[in-house]
């Protein structure tokens, strides 16, 4: 991780100690941390989630960094709930890349359903 990513995150971590946790900075942390600790993205992208159940990015992002971690089954659940959140408000790109991402996932071997 560069020093300018690292001083990014510390930035949002400041954040959530000063009590101005929320969606957008769960999101932002989690795609900071995605490449470096997925497992530390997933949390902080559920927490996005929860935060506000209609973000698409989230849900996409959350599937990603579980995958990332190995959560093969929890990433196809995020997934299929992301699609559906998607569909639901229009937002059909990232269905489609979400049913894209969650079929190549169905597709390997020893993946839970």
């Amino acid at each position: 991780m560069d020093t300018q990513q690292a001083a990014r995150i510390k930035g949002m971590e400041k954040l959530l100690t000063e009590g101005r946790d929320g969606a957008l900075v769960r999101f932002s942390l989690g795609n900071a941390y995605l490449d470096e600790s997925p497992a530390l993205a997933a949390e902080h992208l559920q927490a996005a989630v929860t935060f506000d159940p209609h973000y698409s990015a989230a849900w996409k992002l959350l599937g990603k960094a579980l995958s990332a971690a190995g959560e093969a089954g929890a990433a196809m659940t995020a997934y299929r709930q992301g699609i559906q959140i998607a569909e639901g408000k229009g937002d059909l790109q990232a269905a489609k890349e979400m049913r894209v991402f969650l079929t190549r996932l169905e597709k390997l071997p020893n993946a839970a359903s």
